[in-house]
């Protein structure tokens, strides 16, 4: 598998706030020409949201699933400043520089469990393992953050995942959680062969590929957890937590078989 790479592009249009969530992510156009749902380092949850969206989407890139191409987009003084919203303009003052963004794709629609037809069950059994992996809480009917795009489901919206980096306490104690929220995923009913998408994934996520990915996470983005002496340690910390959720993927796996068990 190629080594991955992240795409710089620069924001030169604002559009519009989607406010569907807490962080205010915005559709932006850029120097590239192409529309991207822009997530802001200055939103509540800082960078670590940003750290979150891209290990994460990056990771369930290399799954096989689909994820709408990820790119840093470079935020300049003075953009936005006809925006009249000052909750807008906070935001995009407090966010100058390095940001994220996902692919804009037009006409998407929000899954819901009611389509027909619906996913397959190899299909949906990755996406819950993946989920469960990165303890992602945020794949609920409630709020699905799954799109039906040109025919195919496409994972989007992965900030409120590997919530254990808010707090590093114990953090490779954390690691070996059997997530139990996975219960409220949206696509569990669906979920019939979890063991045979753990067989088939984790041996794809070694520790060479990982550090592949962690390694996108810009160094400006590290470094500002005190128990870690530098960015290149913070960044070895995140894969030290993930091989070891991998190694104990067992446990996630039994909470998901479960789960999917009290649904029949």
């Amino acid at each position: 598998m190629s080594t991955p790479t992240l795409r710089t592009v620069m924001a030169t249009r604002y559009i519009q706030p989607l406010r569907e969530g807490g962080s205010l992510p915005a559709l932006v156009e850029a120097d590239d020409g192409e529309l991207y749902v822009m997530k802001f380092r200055g939103a509540g949850q800082g960078v670590r949201a940003l750290i979150a969206e891209l290990v994460a989407g990056e990771i369930a890139r290399l799954l096989g699933l689909r994820v709408p191409e990820i790119v840093f987009i470079h935020l300049e003084p003075g953009f936005g400043r006809s925006e009249p919203d000052p909750e807008i303009q906070d935001l995009l003052q407090a966010s100058y520089g390095l940001n994220l963004g996902m692919r804009y794709l037009p006409s998407a629609f929000a899954f819901n469990q009611l389509l027909k037809p619906p996913p397959s069950t190899e299909l949906a059994s990755a996406i819950v393992w993946f989920d469960a992996l990165v303890t992602n809480v945020d794949r609920t009917p409630r709020n699905v953050n799954l799109l039906i795009w040109q025919k195919q489901l496409w994972l989007i919206d992965h900030g409120a995942s590997l919530y254990f980096h808010h707090d590093w306490n114990n953090y490779l104690e954390r690691s070996q959680t059997p997530f139990p929220l996975i219960r409220q995923h949206t696509l569990l009913p669906f979920a019939a062969s979890i063991p045979e998408a753990d067989a088939r994934l984790r041996p794809i996520l070694t520790e060479e590929r990982l550090l592949a990915i962690l390694s996108l996470i810009p160094e400006e983005w590290l470094g500002d957890e005190p128990q870690f002496r530098s960015p290149a340690e913070h960044r070895h910390a995140y894969l030290a937590y993930l091989m070891s959720r991998l190694n104990a993927s067992t446990r996630f796996v039994e909470e998901a078989v479960h789960a999917h068990a009290q649904l029949l």
